[in-house]
């Protein structure tokens, strides 16, 4: 992608439920915003000590709003320092790089018809393509997914937008949603999306395939953080740079380190964007992306930076 990035400048910042905050953000030379379509995110750039980090987050505002962006993000368990530095570091006034608006989940405008489903901090793609479908007057419903009532942090605003075409299903109440079920006996030229956790999505996408639906039908966005894992070493062919990537930083954060642009878009395993070609390596390749197939995989001479590693050894890769 193009790293060209946009200055913004911290405005307000909402505690929406325990570990989930939404914050607005402007330009801090006060123009408009390019314009993006539902299902976009955007990558941060935060400044965790030394070093930057950089993470995706999906834009949930009003995609014909221009002079703020609001993102929700969730304080992960195991965060890596993202998600940390926004719920207990972040102050209104501060100024970030972000990057230009990217779209992998973007919605198909020649459906017939629209299913839209979120599981809990998924809400925040699902909202902005919500909002793009009421304001072209398409035939769509949402179902959101959260834990307890108070998780239901965008409840009133779909209801607002979508009066009578949300469906909520709360975890504590033993409600879910029952993909067979929601998805048997749709007409021809329907779409489904969604976004949530790992086994939601699966089990959504399992079943839509097993009820005879198109892959072309079936749209999902899922980022992956970063695993750790045991250091190891990288040589990089074209650029001669020889380096180490620690246990706490992925294996595209380490290039970075080391002054060299590599390509990215979701950095979250999704896009297949950052592929990088493998010329050699000493131990074995870890992948965790959702991109490549299992011959790719099994070639060894492919592997995705941003969330993807090696075990123990040195890795030659062409850039």
């Amino acid at each position: 992608m193009s790293h060209a990035s946009l200055n913004v400048e911290i405005g307000r910042i909402r505690d929406l439920a325990p570990g989930i905050r939404e914050f607005s953000l402007r330009r801090s030379d006060g123009a408009d915003f390019p314009v993006f379509s539902g299902g976009s995110h955007t990558v941060l750039s935060l400044p965790l000590g030394e070093r930057v980090h950089r993470n995706p987050y999906s834009l949930l505002g009003d995609p014909s709003v221009r002079d703020t962006w609001r993102i929700a993000v969730r304080l992960q368990e195991a965060s890596r320092g993202g998600s940390r530095w926004l719920h207990e570091d972040a102050r209104e006034g501060m100024r970030l790089d972000i990057s230009a608006p990217v779209n992998l989940f973007a919605l198909n405008r020649t459906g017939r018809r629209h299913i839209l489903v979120a599981g809990g901090i998924g809400i925040t793609p699902i909202l902005s393509q919500a909002r793009e479908l009421a304001r072209l007057g398409a035939d769509f419903e949402v179902h959101y997914a959260y834990r307890a009532p108070e998780f239901g942090v965008f409840a009133d605003e779909l209801e607002t937008l979508a009066p009578g075409r949300i469906h909520h299903y709360v975890q504590s109440r033993r409600e879910q949603i029952e993909f067979g079920s929601l998805l048997a006996g749709r007409p021809l030229g329907t779409h489904f999306y969604i976004c949530g956790p790992a086994g939601m999505v699966a089990a959504s996408l399992n079943a839509g395939k097993s009820l005879g639906w198109p892959d072309s039908h079936l749209h999902s966005e899922q980022f992956l953080a970063p695993s750790g894992g045991e250091p190891f070493d990288v040589k990089l062919a074209l650029s001669g740079h020889r380096f180490s990537v620690p246990s706490d930083l992925s294996l595209l954060e380490a290039i970075e380190q080391q002054g060299v642009d590599a390509p990215y878009l979701c950095r979250g395993g999704a896009c297949g964007q950052c592929e990088l070609e493998v010329l050699g390596a000493d131990g074995e390749l870890i992948h965790h992306d959702l991109y490549l197939s299992a011959d790719e995989r099994a070639s060894g001479t492919k592997i995705m930076p941003c969330v993807s590693r090696l075990k123990g050894g040195c890795l030659t890769l062409n850039l």
